[in-house]
């Protein structure tokens, strides 16, 4: 057949997907969505309890909807839900909304990367856990920890282990001029952790507990929540490094009241995405001695307004104190995230969930 005997009947035509529903550009708004938070993530599955954290209720396991998209969702987010929600095995919720979160605990790779990564959500409380000895205490990092609490808004505790092998005195002044409150935990004689004073710090709050690996944190949530059973790991004697024993955040429920939240051991803590001079914040009693600073002043130089004004205050002393902890808090900013943390096992990454 030559070109010549081809007319139309002789095209092929690729046979079409017959006609599709236009796709709408309207989403439901699921008013009617259940309310619950996240207590856990696991490989995009999410642990949410139904109700609020004052009163919940069942337990049941969800994934995220397309609506969400490519927000993320961590422990402590309140959520929206939608499907089944009877908890029943192999029965799967879906996440159609993250509300807005009241607080919110971020960190950075290092301080060089801008690229904030949530830890936890809608936490009242930062406990930062350190021992006193068998890791030595880390206090750069204890500032960095100080740092991310006050720039998300979250009231922060210090929480010293393992006293009845050191006294806390010299980690105690180091943090005197701050007015950060602490509790102290020992063992008595059969291994017991005293933890009644921690326990009133924790009732009724949202806290989320941080430490690097080592320190005692998954002791102290076994000794505050007895059926948590969270694994609890030895420190080497001699190179002084914990293992990892958490290996991602998790949300449980206090039997007077309140949550905590355990997350990994952290190597370093990255501040990256924190404005240092959203830190003076923090500080009520020295941030009114700013209007004497030069425009953009970092509080670090010698152009600096603070010095005259706390000078010139009526506790000069008390207040040459706070100023000195407040700008070791804006150093440990520009310093090295892992500088001196070379001994704590794990990384940083483990807080990712």
């Amino acid at each position: 057949m030559s070109s010549r005997d081809l007319d139309e009947d002789d095209v092929r035509v690729r046979p079409g997907r017959g006609k599709s529903r236009p796709r709408s550009k309207e989403r439901p708004s699921h008013d009617d969505a259940g309310q619950g938070f996240v207590v856990a993530v696991d490989r995009g599955r999410f642990t949410i309890v139904l109700g609020e954290p004052t009163d919940p209720g069942l337990e049941i396991y969800a994934v995220k909807a397309r609506e969400v998209g490519r927000k993320g969702v961590v422990v402590g987010d309140r959520v929206a839900i939608v499907g089944d929600l009877s908890g029943k095995p192999d029965t799967l919720a879906r996440i159609v909304r993250v509300e807005t979160r009241t607080t919110t605990l971020r960190r950075s790779a290092d301080d060089g990367d801008p690229i904030e990564r949530v830890v936890v959500a809608n936490a009242d409380q930062l406990v930062i856990v350190t021992s006193l000895i068998n890791p030595e205490p880390r206090p750069r990092l204890i500032d960095r920890c100080l740092v991310a609490a006050y720039d998300s808004g979250l009231s922060p505790l210090l929480v010293l282990t393992k006293a009845d092998l050191t006294s806390p005195d010299d980690l105690l002044a180091l943090y005197g001029a701050l007015d950060v409150p602490y509790v102290i935990t020992s063992r008595d004689h059969n291994h017991d952790v005293n933890l009644a004073d921690l326990g009133d710090h924790l009732v009724d709050r949202m806290s989320v507990l941080i430490g690097h690996s080592g320190v005692g944190k998954s002791t102290l949530v076994n000794a505050l929540v007895p059926d948590a059973q969270r694994t609890t790991g030895r420190v080497n004697d001699v190179t002084g490094r914990g293992r990892h024993t958490s290996t991602s955040a998790v949300a449980l429920e206090l039997p007077d009241g309140g949550w905590v939240i355990d997350t990994p051991g952290v190597r370093s803590f990255g501040l990256g995405h924190v404005d240092p001079a959203r830190v003076i914040n923090a500080f009520d009693d020295l941030a009114s001695g700013t209007d004497a600073c030069p425009r953009a002043c970092s509080h670090d130089e010698v152009e600096c307004g603070l010095d005259a004004w706390v000078a010139a205050s009526d506790n000069p002393i008390a207040g040459a104190a706070r100023l000195e902890s407040f700008r070791r808090l804006l150093q440990s900013r520009a310093e090295d995230p892992t500088a001196g943390t070379d001994q704590v096992g794990g990384s940083a990454d483990n807080l990712d969930s």
